[in-house]
């Protein structure tokens, strides 16, 4: 309970301090839509908050800039050998400094269900909840020294508490945090992303968080790396390491190569080759990525 009473205390700081800086804001400019350089509000990533397909990012969703509100909606399908999962949801921007964002997975155990006990095709099920802040920097403008830095927190919450109780979980819901800094080198088309996250999810959260292994969370990393070939196409590569909490599913790293194509102002394509490995008992999940945002 006194854990849990901390984890709301540090979200309502967050959430705090970034209305203040909203309001100030709100106070002295018109809301005005628009104005940011084609995919630098980023996509939607795994987590449901801007970024890549599967690392967060330092950008604040939507295409306003500080003088206005964005907002972004998606759809994402990642097709497996053994499992598929579906994602939906949305994100608001507040004159870019903070970003509030939803996103529902749906995973599907095809056959594997079998296998587990679950039945054919059982679907798992997550909500994601994020809160994003700018602390300072730029993507695009300022000193190229300087990144884009931002922080933030996932409450995730798993909807099948007694399958991920059953399969060694500690928990069926809980809280990542994380630093996030980016950059778009405009002079050599190269745009770079660190993100280090305290978490236990296991698969994201898919399998619960902590277990017979290890229950506190873990620190983790998350890079990017893509090279603009023009103003509306980006391609690139991204890793990242998953905590390894259950002794009945060993877990590594998650990678992808992807491209992202600007199709106008408002819509993105994304489409990647993605490599999650080892996925409960099926070793080698690897698969296509694609995802569509609407951002505005």
């Amino acid at each position: 309970m006194k854990l849990r009473r901390r984890h709301t205390w540090l979200i309502a700081s967050i959430l705090a301090v970034s209305t203040g800086a909203v309001s100030a804001q709100a106070n002295s400019r018109d809301l005005e839509n628009g104005g940011k350089l084609l995919l630098t509000n980023g996509a939607a990533s795994v987590d449901g908050s801007s970024g890549g397909g599967l690392t967060t990012w330092a950008v604040i969703a939507g295409k306003a800039t500080e003088e206005g509100i964005g907002v972004s909606a998606h759809a994402t399908l990642l097709e497996l050998p053994d499992y598929r999962l579906q994602s939906h949801g949305f994100a608001i921007g507040l004159f870019d400094r903070v970003e509030l964002s939803y996103a529902r997975h749906n995973f599907d155990t095809k056959a594997v269900g079998t296998a587990l006990g679950l039945g054919r095709g059982f679907k798992l099920n997550q909500d994601i909840y994020g809160a994003k802040l700018r602390l300072a920097g730029n993507l695009v403008y300022g000193a190229p020294a300087l990144p884009q830095i931002s922080v933030g927190a996932n409450y995730r919450k798993n909807l099948d508490a007694p399958v991920v109780t059953l399969v060694g979980a500690s928990r069926s819901e809980d809280i990542d945090f994380y630093i996030s800094a980016s950059k778009l080198v405009l002079s050599h088309s190269v745009l770079l992303n660190g993100t280090a996250r305290l978490t236990r999810a296991n698969q994201f959260g898919l399998l619960g968080f902590g277990g017979d292994k290890q229950v506190d969370r873990s620190l983790e990393f998350e890079a990017s790396v893509g090279y603009q070939f023009s103003r509306n196409f980006l391609v690139g590569g991204e890793y990242r390491t998953k905590p390894d909490n259950l002794s009945f599913a060993a877990e590594g790293g998650a990678m992808d190569l992807f491209a992202a194509w600007a199709i106008n102002d408002n819509f993105t394509l994304t489409a990647a080759y993605a490599d999650l490995g080892n996925i409960a008992i099926q070793d080698k999940q690897r698969g296509a990525f694609l995802s569509l945002q609407a951002a505005f």
